[in-house]
């Protein structure tokens, strides 16, 4: 099937916009919490219900595309041949749930393995980050938004993954150290808003492919660099150790990597 890829984005823009207006209303009732692998890694009835809906739409917008989402509801997927869609219905469930703020929705497209669209909303705030190659630049709602500039890790602030810090996972404390500083959002998506607008150059963390997969195709499209730790391309179906960056702080955190810097 031949897209209209402006079209698509269209459908998706307002399938999204009810998505979040369900989640709203979900919002005022008592929510149903429950733990994944643990107390820290939580579900609820309006992550279940969300995704349910989200791939529903997907389903009469793309019949002929494979869908993964991080509950379960679609597709058991092998490869990304094919169009297919990724799913995080929200994104920052441990902030949903103790906030009530700092969470999104995000939907990822890819051809074959090519980010092609990608959706990231900040629901609280009701800024939907969309675009990708089909539309030439990403925009916040209605406004184009420049790239960041390319600043150099010394010269700004990074987003981080607390256990990958206390821990010291892949030299991050050193990594930390010589940035500007570190920022915590608890939220993949809002961190990846975080590095589209310039506040932070970088995000590292573990992630999986709902977390990274829509970010990815947003922040390539801005010339932000997404790869794993050692610089790698990530695989779009497992986990990875993710570094999001600029060019140059790319260039310096790869550096520290290399020369196992430590403190």
């Amino acid at each position: 099937m031949s897209l209209d890829w402006q079209q698509l984005n269209q459908e998706v823009t307002a399938l999204l916009k009810e998505a979040r207006q369900r989640v709203l209303e979900k919002m005022q009732a008592p929510l149903t919490v429950d733990e994944k692998t643990g107390r820290k890694d939580l579900v609820t009835n309006v992550d279940k219900g969300n995704e349910q809906f989200l791939i529903t739409g997907i389903r009469r917008i793309d019949p002929e595309a494979k869908v993964l989402g991080e509950e379960g509801f679609g597709d058991h997927l092998t490869d990304v041949k094919g169009r297919v869609w990724i799913v995080d219905p929200i994104d920052g469930t441990m902030n949903f749930v103790k906030q009530q703020d700092n969470f999104a929705i995000m939907i990822g497209i890819y051809q074959d393995g090519v980010g092609q669209l990608g959706y990231v909303y900040d629901v609280m705030n009701d800024a939907l980050y969309h675009g990708g190659p089909q539309l030439d630049g990403v925009w916040a709602n209605q406004e184009l938004i420049a790239a960041p500039a390319n600043l150099a890790l010394r010269d700004g602030l990074i987003g981080a993954s607390g256990p990958l810090v206390i821990h010291d996972v892949a030299h991050m404390q050193a990594i930390i150290h010589a940035s500007a500083g570190m920022r915590i959002y608890g939220s993949a998506g809002i961190e990846m808003i975080n590095v589209m607008r310039g506040k932070t150059l970088g995000y590292i963390s573990h992630l999986k492919p709902w977390d990274f997969a829509a970010g990815q195709v947003l922040l390539n499209t801005l010339g932000v660099r997404v790869s794993t730790i050692d610089g790698q391309p990530l695989n779009m179906l497992s986990s990875n150790l993710v570094l999001v960056a600029t060019e140059k702080a790319q260039r310096d955190i790869l550096q520290i990597e290399e020369d196992d810097v430590s403190l």
